[in-house]
């Protein structure tokens, strides 16, 4: 295992390259959409696993890692990709063996578990922002030591002493880096000099480094307390939207299973939980002039999850029952409109097939 992690950090875009080819070479396998596609969804769902152990040995590199002791070794990430990756497998095979009414059974504990991954992840996470559902780990950069305003280059810099001498015979170059390995080279020259005469010398030496180096900050991960008492109102709401967010795909099979999926019902209680939630996150995290402090900040990345979200709105088009009144005329009228066109009126024939197909799929459109 070990040698195959090694060969898939050394060639990751190689094995990029060969996801994105295999993984698009899904969608044309014979049976795709059809009553008996058991075969190609088990093999879709192998390559997508595949894949998501790939990008977590990447993202596990050594260098990807970040020094933070409120994260948790548990692969949060790594066990919702496969989740996905298997729904659409567990949906093809329900409705196969139970039939179509009985296989929300079955969809529904999918979307409990990842309910459940998601809000342990969020919890143990310090209550950060889900990207990608989980998929993506929201690290931020941690602060180091030469951060510090008292250090530079490992070194501790000098209260009191600028070195301005220093910086005018030698422009462009950082004094305390080259102090800091000219104190680095006189303390191994003593060390061999005086360690056979005094043993307990280099003991001493060490102890002082000790106290000389600052302390490596530790980063306590945030609680919901923490949270509440710090930003207030707009924690909670905070909180409060990422929770809607999580559970929105659960609630929306539960009242599919009531109610059917081409009923109203589920359609528009799921559009009222997105935007209940996208309005609730919005207001806690909108940088107005007017706003208190307390308002709770978002990184870019944060921000551009809000915008994905945002546009995830868009498989309300073709989720039932507004894509068998409306969204299906329009493809179909399409479809009329470019059939006479050489080649184009083809493609147009075949994606339109292909949309139609991955329609009939809830997972494909649940956008959980």
């Amino acid at each position: 295992m070990e040698a195959y992690k090694k060969w898939v950090r050394r060639n990751r875009d190689y094995v990029h390259s060969l996801e994105s080819l295999a993984n698009g070479l899904t969608w044309l396998l014979p049976e795709r959409f059809s009553s008996s596609e058991i075969g190609p969804e088990a093999v879709t769902a192998f390559l997508g696993i595949i894949t998501a152990i790939n990008e977590h040995i990447i993202d596990s590199t050594p260098t990807h890692i970040h020094t933070n002791s409120s994260e948790s070794s548990f692969p949060y990430s790594l066990c919702i990709s496969a989740l996905k990756d298997l729904e659409t497998l567990v949906e093809v095979v329900a409705e196969h063996f139970y039939g179509s009414e009985k296989k929300w059974n079955f969809i529904a504990i999918t979307e409990a578990t990842k309910v459940l991954v998601r809000l342990a992840l969020f919890h143990n996470h310090g209550y950060k922002m889900l990207l990608h559902g989980g998929e993506t780990p929201n690290v931020e950069n941690s602060t180091n030591a030469s951060s510090s305003p008292h250090s530079n280059g490992g070194f501790t810099k000098p209260r009191g002493h600028h070195g301005h001498g220093y910086l005018q015979r030698y422009p462009g170059q950082n004094p305390w880096n080259l102090e800091g390995r000219a104190l680095s080279a006189l303390s191994r020259f003593g060390e061999n000099a005086m360690m056979v005469s005094d043993p307990t010398w280099l003991h001493r030496v060490q102890q002082q480094q000790a106290i000389m180096e600052p302390p490596t900050p530790v980063v306590k991960r945030p609680t919901l307390s923490s949270i509440l008492s710090e930003k207030g109102l707009h924690g909670a709401l905070f909180v409060m939207g990422e929770v809607l967010f999580i559970t929105r795909p659960f609630i929306y099979v539960l009242f599919i299973r009531k109610y059917g999926i081409r009923a109203w019902n589920p359609w528009f209680i799921s559009l009222a939980v997105d935007l209940l939630g996208m309005g609730i996150t919005s207001y806690a995290t909108w940088s107005g002039d007017n706003r208190k402090h307390k308002q709770f900040h978002i990184s870019a990345s944060e921000k551009d999850e809000l915008k994905r979200r945002k546009l995830l709105w868009a498989l309300y088009l073709m989720r039932d029952p507004f894509f068998s009144k409306y969204t299906r005329q329009r493809l179909e009228s399409t479809q009329k409109v470019l059939e006479p066109v050489p080649i184009i009126g083809f493609l147009t024939e075949k994606i339109i097939e292909l949309i139609s197909g991955a329609q009939t799929r809830y997972t494909y459109m649940s956008g959980s």
